[in-house]
Order: structure tokens, then C-alpha cells, then sequence
């Protein structure tokens, strides 16, 4: 019987859990004014904050750890109702993530003025800019107007390569450096890159059996590029 060579091996892909905590977020100049805000709560000029960025940013992990400091209630903002605002303003600090993704615009403003009434505080997370919304309730907006603006710009250099670090570091990988310096000046500049980027190195790895090399990364960024 004639010997033929083996196909690539399917990666056995262990589940690995992402740092989010207070203590593992990652600050650089793109990032520094938003962790400074939410860490220095409840000493806010204003009970309301919208937080935006981009896709990948860090909004959620920002989110996590402000819910460490403060035990804030967390809701996707298309989850809100009208009958939840009370309760939750009522309960203590409040969140609410991914405006962009379409929310009720009168139970925003419920809890815009039950947080008011019971002197809560009120984080919101979106990719875009209050201003972009195309409210149909004139007083929502007003509200918005209140809000204190923060944003999480594009991450630099410094933010990449640290995220990179620690991208690896969840997965109990051990990389090289130089390999680091190689990735942070192809990738685009967003975390949501870096997250594809470290998951499509890792699974060519393992799929190898092989270290990681810079031949593999040259392959993955390629293959990103064709996508």
C-alpha cells in the first residue's frame, strides 16, 4: 500500500475565556479618557455618559468593569421596555449597551428621568454619535444633550500591540515579540482586527502542530485581505 501524505489536521479549539475585568483593561492615549471617566465615578459632572467608538473598541469591556465598581444593571438597549426603567433606576446605577443597534425611544426616556429622579447614573454605549440618531421624540433628545461625551478613538501602536499581548496571553500562547512588532504595522487599526487576527493565527497553529512564525502570520493577513 502506497503511502500518501496526511491532510492537515483539524485544530481541537479549547475554549478560552477573555479578561474583562477593572484590572485587565488596557489603557493607551486612544482609550485613556474614557477609562479615567468611568473610574472616577460616582464623582461625574453630570448623571448621564455616552461612550462611543468603533466596533471592537473595548465599549463592553469598559462596561464590565464599570459594572465591577459600581454593580450597575446591564441591558442591551434594544431589550429596554418602558416598564423596566423605574425598576432599574430604582435599583442602583444603570447601563445600557449598543444604542446604534435600535432601542424604544420612549423607554429611554424613562429612564433618562427615573434615573434623574432617584440620582442614579446612566452609561450608554454606541458606535455612533447621539447626534446621528434619527429621533422622532424631541425631549429624548434634549436628554441626550445632558449627556457627558466620551470616546475611544481608534487604538494606536502602543494600544495594538498591548491588546495583541493579552489577545494571545487569554489563549495561554506564547509569542514572540518581534512577531507583535510584525502584526501591529499590517493589521487594520481596530481591536475587532486584532481579534480576528489572533483567533485566525492560533486555529493555523494548531491546525500545523507548528510555532507560530511570521510565514504564518504573512499567510493570515493575506487570506484576511482576499475576505
Amino acid at each position: 500500500m502506497t503511502g500518501s501524505a496526511n491532510p492537515q489536521q483539524l485544530p481541537l479549539i479549547l475554549p478560552h475565556e477573555e479578561a474583562l475585568g477593572l484590572e485587565d483593561y488596557l489603557v493607551s492615549e486612544a482609550n485613556m479618557a474614557a477609562f479615567n471617566l468611568l473610574t472616577t465615578w460616582p464623582d461625574w459632572s453630570a448623571p448621564y455618559v455616552v461612550l462611543t467608538g468603533p466596533a471592537g473598541s473595548g465599549k463592553s469591556h469598559l462596561v464590565n468593569a464599570w459594572h465591577e465598581i459600581s454593580g450597575a444593571q446591564v441591558v442591551k438597549a434594544g431589550d429596554l421596555t418602558e416598564e423596566m426603567a423605574t425598576v432599574l433606576a430604582e435599583s442602583g446605577p444603570v447601563a445600557i449597551e449598543d444604542l446604534h443597534d435600535g432601542f424604544n425611544e420612549r423607554a429611554l426616556f424613562h429612564l433618562f428621568n427615573a434615573v434623574r429622579q432617584h440620582s442614579q447614573t446612566l452609561l450608554m454605549t454606541s458606535r455612533a454619535l447621539p447626534v446621528t440618531f434619527n429621533l422622532t421624540l424631541p425631549d429624548l433628545a434634549s436628554r441626550f444633550r445632558l449627556a457627558t461625551p466620551i470616546e475611544i478613538a481608534e487604538p494606536d501602536d502602543m494600544l495594538l500591540r498591548m491588546v495583541l499581548t493579552k489577545l494571545f496571553a487569554d489563549r495561554q500562547v506564547a509569542v514572540d515579540p518581534a512577531l507583535i512588532d510584525y502584526l501591529v504595522i499590517r493589521i487594520e487599526r481596530s481591536l475587532y482586527a486584532a481579534m480576528q487576527v489572533v483567533d485566525a493565527l492560533d486555529r493555523l497553529a494548531l491546525a500545523k502542530g507548528k510555532k507560530m512564525t511570521r510565514a504564518m502570520a504573512a499567510s493570515v493577513l493575506d487570506e484576511m485581505a482576499q475576505d
